[in-house]
C-alpha cells in the first residue's frame, strides 16, 4: 500500500495491466468489494475502513476497460443480508458498467 499512496493507484494499475496484457493476453478481472470502503459498500462479507473510494473503484474499472481486452469480469462478496439500502448491490452494477465502458463523469 505505501508504494501505491507514494506512486497513485492510476500508475500503479497501469503498470500492472501493461504487465498482464503483453502478448496477446485477454483478461478476467475478479473484484472483491471487500476492497471499498465500507461507506460505499457496507453489504460485504469483510469490510475494512481505508478501502477504495468511489471514484477509486470506477477509475480502476475504466482503465480495465481502456485496455479493450477485458473477456470475463465477477464481483464478489455482496451480501444483501449486510447490505444498507442495496447500496452494495447498486455499486456492482456501475463497477460492471465501467469496466464495459460506461463513464460516470
Amino acid at each position: 500500500m505505501s508504494d501505491i499512496d507514494r506512486t497513485s493507484l492510476a500508475e500503479v494499475t497501469r503498470r500492472a495491466l501493461r504487465l498482464i496484457l503483453r502478448g496477446n493476453a485477454d483478461l478476467h478481472v475478479s473484484f472483491d468489494l471487500d476492497a471499498c470502503d465500507p461507506a460505499i459498500a457496507p453489504g460485504v462479507g469483510t469490510p475494512v475502513r481505508g478501502g477504495l473510494s468511489y471514484r477509486e473503484a470506477h477509475m480502476l474499472m475504466e482503465l480495465v476497460a481502456d485496455t479493450g481486452r477485458l473477456r470475463a469480469l465477477d464481483l464478489v462478496e455482496v451480501n444483501p443480508i449486510l447490505d444498507t439500502h442495496n447500496l452494495t448491490a447498486q455499486l456492482g452494477v456501475e463497477l460492471a458498467l465501467s469496466a464495459l465502458g460506461q463513464q460516470i463523469l
